[in-house]
């Protein structure tokens, strides 16, 4: 039904740029006439263009992009290239129905005996070639048009050739500012919260050892002790957020639950994989994960989180919410990091928060 309509579009395309052409031509040739002129020639064009994509929508199941503009060479030469083979089509089913006619004669000839055997092979043959071409051509006509609507309607393989080279040009941009990021902050951890410690506890060993009491000596090193667990424990924190150990023996699911041990606001987990995951999906998953609850928890005034972590086919999804206060920046740096992660797997990563809360961080991550 769907050829047959496209027959019937492409003939009242020739038809209109026939008459068009005829009444227009004098007036596209004057440059004082000629915007006026094309303006009336491809307000026609348009609307044929919006019936052949309604066409191919409707009967072919075609999805093109709602907000895609195409520019007026590039439709002009869709709808001659359209009109030209719809033409042509209509010329091949002609054919084929009149192929149809000529075998029906044939089988009659032969039933009745009019038609002598010895020749029926041969016009078998002769209408066994004709069908194939016949068909044929109709596959190689309906293959082209759905090759010109593509490129008509959607992006041609060159802009989505260059918009890919684009994102990957942005999202390598991307990653290496959030690793120079990442490596900034892990300075700072170590700067401001380990070697202070390390300051600390050196100034107290230092102490107890030119102490004169040994009840105060004592009470310096008991102290040098607790300051040197603190130390380890920030330490086993720091070396957590550069990269977790569970993942590489345990696996994501025991890395989450690690996250969980470590947060100070109830965190309900809910983890539904059944498959492996790739070790770069894992990794991103756990640290959209980590990088949203230590948000949550420094950020939000949070009373629970919710973490979800489901596979669906080839997609994981990784979803974080916090019952918070909301007003979260999707553009701060640790969130901009997450989202390069994401985005150097292909992946996708939305956040909605509004002010008043609550807060949904959701990761949508390729596994295939």
């Amino acid at each position: 039904m769907g050829v047959l309509l496209g027959c019937a579009t492409a003939l009242a395309g020739t038809l209109y740029f026939l008459v068009a052409g005829t009444a227009l031509g004098p007036f596209l040739l004057p440059p004082r006439t000629r915007p006026g002129a094309r303006e009336v020639l491809m307000t026609g064009a348009r609307r044929l263009a919006a019936l052949e994509r309604a066409r191919r929508s409707a009967f072919f199941g075609d999805l093109f992009p709602a907000r895609y503009r195409t520019s007026d060479p590039r439709l002009l030469r869709y709808l001659a290239v359209r009109c030209s083979t719809g033409l042509l089509c209509s010329v091949v089913l002609g054919l084929l129905a009149f192929g149809a006619v000529l075998a029906g004669l044939l089988l009659a000839g032969a039933v009745r005996g009019t038609l002598p055997w010895d020749e029926l092979p041969t016009q078998v043959l002769l209408g066994g070639v004709l069908l194939f071409l016949d068909v044929q051509g109709l596959y190689s006509l309906a293959a082209l048009d759905a090759r010109t609507a593509r490129a008509c309607f959607g992006p041609s393989e060159r802009e989505l050739l260059q918009r890919r080279i684009d994102e990957l040009a942005a999202s390598r941009a991307a990653v290496v500012e959030a690793v120079d990021a990442e490596r900034r902050r892990i300075e700072r951890d170590l700067h401001d919260g380990v070697q202070q410690r390390l300051v600390a506890l050196a100034m107290l060993i230092g102490r107890a050892r030119r102490g004169r009491d040994p009840e105060r000596t004592d009470a310096l090193l008991l102290q040098a002790h607790e300051e040197s667990r603190a130390v380890l424990t920030e330490l086993r924190e720091v070396a957590w957020r550069v990269y977790p150990s569970a993942l590489d023996g345990l696996g994501l699911q025991e890395a989450l639950g690690g996250v969980a041990e470590r947060c100070g606001i109830p965190l309900r987990t809910r983890f539904e994989v059944g498959a492996p995951l790739p070790r770069p999906v894992e990794t991103a998953a756990y640290f959209v994960v980590s990088e949203s609850v230590t948000n949550a928890a420094k950020h939000s005034s949070a009373s629970a989180i919710a973490v979800t972590v489901v596979l669906d086919g080839a997609r994981l999804t990784v979803r974080v919410e916090d019952d918070g206060t909301g007003g979260a920046d999707a553009t701060g740096g640790g969130l901009t990091g997450l989202r390069s992660r994401v985005a150097a797997l292909d992946g996708v990563l939305r956040v909605h928060s509004p002010h008043g809360g609550p807060t949904t961080i959701t990761a949508e991550l390729p596994c295939a």
